[in-house]
C-alpha cells in the first residue's frame, strides 16, 4: 500500500507517498473504531497520482441505551430501534462539531474544502450526512454507506446552500436488518425530492460492504477527486 500510517488518540490517518491533493474523512460506525474501514483504502485501488490522504476518527466513547448502557465507541446514543422515533439530538450535533474540527485541520494542512470528501459506513454514515450538508463551504462530494438521514425534522431550516450541489452517494444492503434499506431508501427520497444531488446504489448484502459497493465508491471517488495540480 502505498501510505504511511499515522495514529493518534483522535484518529487513524492514511499519508500518500506524494504531498496531499485531497482528502477523505470517513467515519466509522457504531462500536467499531477508526481502524474498521482502514483495510478498504488498499480495495480501491485509487490511482497512486490522485494523492489522497485518508482519516479516519474514532468516535467518542458512551453509553448505548440499546445496549444496556455499555460503553462503546458511537457519534450518538441510540434510543430505540426504531430510527423514526426519538432520537440523540445532543449527541449528533456534539458529534458535528468533531467532524467540522477534522475537516478544518484539512483545510488548515492546505485541502481546498471542493477537495475533501465526508465518507461513513451506518452511524459514521448518518453523520456525514449530517454534518457534510450543514457545512458551510462546498465539499468534493458526501459518501454515506449503510445509513439514513438523521434529524430529519431540523435538516431544511439547517442545511447549507453552500453544499445544495455537493455530489451525494448512498449505498445500502438489501438484506440489512440492522439498518433496514427501506430507512436508507426514504432518506434518499427526501434528499432527491428536495432537489439535492443524489446517487442511490443497493447490494444483495447484510450490514456490510461488498466487492461490487467497493468497485462502485472507488469509480465515484475517482470523478469527485481527480488527479489536480497543487495550486488546487
Amino acid at each position: 500500500m502505498p501510505y504511511h500510517t499515522q495514529e493518534s488518540n483522535d484518529a487513524v490517518i492514511l499519508q500518500p507517498k506524494s504531498p496531499p491533493t485531497a482528502a477523505v474523512i470517513w467515519l466509522h460506525g457504531l462500536g467499531a473504531d477508526g481502524y474498521d474501514f482502514v483495510p478498504i483504502v488498499e480495495e480501491l485501488q485509487l490511482p497512486s497520482q490522485m494523492a489522497v490522504r485518508f482519516v479516519f476518527p474514532h468516535a467518542p466513547r458512551r453509553p448505548v441505551t440499546i445496549n444496556n448502557g455499555y460503553v462503546m465507541r458511537a457519534w450518538y446514543d441510540i434510543l430505540s430501534l426504531d430510527l423514526t422515533g426519538r432520537e440523540d439530538a445532543a449527541g449528533v450535533r456534539d458529534s458535528e462539531i468533531i467532524v467540522r474540527r477534522f475537516i478544518d485541520a484539512e483545510i488548515a494542512a492546505g485541502i481546498a474544502t471542493n477537495r475533501i470528501v465526508v465518507a461513513g459506513f451506518s452511524q459514521g454514515g448518518a453523520m456525514a450526512l449530517h454534518a457534510g450538508l450543514r457545512y458551510p463551504e462546498p465539499l468534493a462530494g458526501i459518501l454515506a454507506l449503510s445509513t439514513y438521514l438523521p434529524l430529519r425534522d431540523t435538516f431544511e431550516r439547517e442545511a447549507t446552500a453552500a453544499n445544495r450541489d455537493t455530489p451525494i452517494l448512498m449505498c445500502h444492503g438489501s438484506h440489512d436488518q440492522v439498518v433496514p434499506e427501506l430507512a436508507g431508501r426514504l432518506s434518499y427520497e427526501h434528499l432527491k425530492g428536495l432537489g439535492y444531488q443524489v446517487e442511490w446504489k443497493s447490494y444483495p448484502m447484510a450490514h456490510q460492504v461488498c466487492m461490487e459497493e467497493i468497485a462502485d465508491v472507488s469509480a465515484w471517488l475517482q470523478r469527485r477527486l481527480k488527479s489536480v495540480g497543487r495550486e488546487l
